[in-house]
């Protein structure tokens, strides 16, 4: 079993930026597919981000591109999701998700249910 870990979210103002990173406890996410997802009070979960650690163009969803970057942290391990320019819509849980090999392909990205493992969140609030 895989536990997933996130980090870095917190309160920020309309305009500031965040980078909220994943792991996983006790491995490195190296060799899977990464990816975040969403979920606002009183609305479903959705998309945002995701990428193979083996490379590959990342799949953003609309409502973040030119936004927000996915990377990977080669020494650390790690999948990162830097967020620029927040908006007070931007306001949710972040959940990192991640699907072992064989990977995703691309079109299986948006749906909550084709990722294996979950993280338990992290709140993001964008407000002044």
């Amino acid at each position: 079993q895989v536990q997933v870990a996130e980090s870095g979210g917190g309160l920020v103002q309309p305009g500031g930026s965040l980078r909220l990173s994943c792991g996983a406890s006790g491995r490195t996410v190296v060799g899977y597919t990464v990816g975040w997802f969403r979920q606002a009070p009183g609305k479903e979960r959705e998309f945002v981000a995701a990428m193979r650690w083996t490379g590959g163009a990342p799949a953003y969803a609309d409502s973040v591109k030119g936004r927000f970057t996915i990377s990977k942290d080669s020494a650390k391990g790690t999948m990162n999701l830097q967020m620029n320019s927040l908006r007070p819509d931007d306001t949710a849980v972040y959940f990192c998700v991640l699907d072992p090999p064989p990977l995703l392909i691309r079109s299986s990205y948006y749906a909550p249910a084709n990722w294996d493992y979950w993280g338990q969140g992290t709140q993001v609030t964008v407000s002044s």
